[in-house]
This record gives C-alpha cells, sequence and structure tokens, in this order.
C-alpha cells in the first residue's frame, strides 16, 4: 500500500482542487443536511459498501475530502489500495461529524468510484502481459481536472504513467511532423530548443517513418496503429540499429489485442483504454 500511495500527488497539491470540487456540489451551501440543524458534536459512524467486485483505488483521497469539511473525521480503510473488494463487503468506515459526512458524502464517492474502475480495468490489461516484460503505460486522455487522480489509479491497477504534461517530454506526432516538414526537420529544431534532460518521441506510422526516425537519432519510437506483422519488422529493424531506443506500441489496443501487441518485443504499450473505457465501481455509504 505505502509503494501505491507514493504515487499520490502531495495534498498541497490536491487539496485546492478537492475544495473546488467541493464548493461545486456545495454551491450556496447544503441546503438539506443544514436545514437539519446538526449540531458540530452530533458525530456519526458510516460504512461504504462495495455493491461489485473491483480493485480499490483513491481511499485516501476519499479521507482528506470529509477531513477538509471536518478535521476529526477519522477514516479506517477496510482494504488496501489496491486490493480486490467482493460484492458486499465493507471497504471503509467513517466517524466524524454527522454534517461533515452527508456534505461529503457524494464527491468522495464519485473520486473513489471514478479511481477504482479505472484501476479495475488497468489490472485487467496488465494481467493480459503479465508474463512479459512489456509494461503497460497510460496517456493525456484524461478528463480535465482529473488527470492526476486518473493517472494515479492506471498506477494503482499496475501500469506505469506516462508523460503527465506537455512540459514532461517531447513526442512528435502526425501533425508535428507535417507542420514541421517531415521527421528529420522535426527532431532537427526540437533538439535545437528542449532543455538538456528532455527525450524525445516520435510517432510512427511505416518503415519507412521508423527509418527516418532512426536517422534522426530518436530516443523514443512509437510504432502507431500498425499492424503486428508490421511492427514485428519495425522491431527488428530498430533492435539493429540501436540498442539504445526504446520502442512503444500505441493505437487501438484492446483486451483482445494488448497480448499479441506486446509478443512483437515492444518495451511500452500505450492505451488510453484504462481511463476512457472503464466504468465506475458501485460504492454506497450506509449512516449508522
Amino acid at each position: 500500500m505505502t509503494d501505491l500511495i507514493a504515487g499520490l500527488p502531495p495534498f498541497l497539491v490536491l487539496d485546492e482542487l478537492l475544495k473546488s470540487w467541493l464548493v461545486e456540489d456545495i454551491g450556496r451551501g447544503d441546503h438539506t443536511t443544514q436545514s437539519l440543524n446538526l449540531s458540530a458534536k452530533r458525530i456519526g459512524q458510516a460504512k461504504w459498501i462495495a455493491k461489485e467486485a473491483g480493485i480499490v483505488a483513491g481511499l485516501p483521497v476519499a479521507a482528506r475530502v470529509f477531513q477538509l469539511l471536518d478535521p476529526e473525521t477519522v477514516f479506517i480503510p477496510q482494504v488496501t489500495e489496491g486490493e480486490v473488494c467482493q460484492q458486499g463487503q465493507v471497504i471503509a468506515e467513517i466517524r466524524g461529524s454527522l454534517a461533515a459526512l452527508l456534505t461529503g458524502e457524494r464527491t468522495a464517492l464519485n473520486l473513489v468510484m471514478r479511481l477504482s474502475g479505472i484501476a479495475s480495468l488497468t489490472r485487467q490489461y496488465v494481467k493480459q502481459i503479465a508474463d512479459l516484460p512489456t509494461k503497460l503505460v497510460d496517456t493525456r486522455k484524461t478528463t480535465p481536472g482529473l488527470r492526476l487522480l486518473e493517472k494515479y489509479a492506471t498506477q494503482v491497477g499496475g501500469a506505469i504513467n506516462h508523460r503527465m504534461g506537455l512540459d514532461d517530454a517531447v513526442m512528435l506526432k502526425d501533425n508535428h511532423i507535417v507542420a514541421a516538414g517531415g521527421i528529420r526537420q522535426a527532431i532537427a529544431q526540437v533538439r535545437r530548443q528542449i532543455p538538456y534532460p528532455l527525450t524525445i518521441e516520435v510517432e510512427t506510422e511505416s518503415l519507412n517513418q521508423v527509418q527516418e526516425a532512426l536517422e534522426a537519432r530518436a530516443d523514443i519510437i512509437m510504432l502507431d496503429n500498425m499492424p503486428v506483422e508490421m511492427m514485428q519488422q519495425a522491431v527488428e529493424l530498430i533492435r539493429q540499429t540501436s540498442d539504445r531506443i526504446k520502442i512503444e506500441a500505441s493505437g487501438n489496443i484492446t483486451l483482445a489485442t494488448i497480448r499479441s501487441v506486446a509478443e512483437t518485443g515492444v518495451d511500452y504499450i500505450s492505451s488510453s483504454a484504462p481511463v476512457t473505457r472503464s466504468t465506475w465501481l458501485d460504492v454506497s455509504m450506509k449512516i449508522s
């Protein structure tokens, strides 16, 4: 659990996001809860119950949501982050002011259900290639405002984060290449401008483009939407030329195809599917 939570952004970064999501839900006031005239001293206890099986992710975030409303809230996970839960299983117990529990319920649940859904589907993809050296990485196809947490969820599911944003690395995609006039031109222009530590990745769609990327000394070559047979040829070409270049495959990766892609010998497979095709894990809160 410690290793997984190490991938969670610090609350110094997350708190402003969490507060904004609480404000979005509370608006001008939680009329329902406020109308009950609940004293701050009225303490309640609640349980979170999984309504289906899946991988649990985001419990530390949920705890923080409640603690922003009531610092005295005690949130006790009943499963380890990244662990499989079963239908009907209690995954967390909470003790805090009733007002905080009622007001924070939906924001906290929404986050955990979303993140758990992503972690659950990610785990399915990772299992398909678990015995191979190829690693699954996520993409920038994330929900605006939720990227940090959605990428955390893919880590919980067993994937590796690709670049978090445009400032992490250079990725020359098809439109960049067209704008620059070709792969060689694009790499040459970028290399003159970027800071030393940044790597240069190039998206390729043909063996000719792979050869061009090799000659221009790209650090990472992405094989985008290639048939498996062409991908195998590209991997052989790259390996014969250099043992330092990393190879990434991408494009229409599914649970049915990910293994055949990994068997070509690529280092990484990037896919947006764990985020874009996942469904929420259903969880409910019951106050006692």
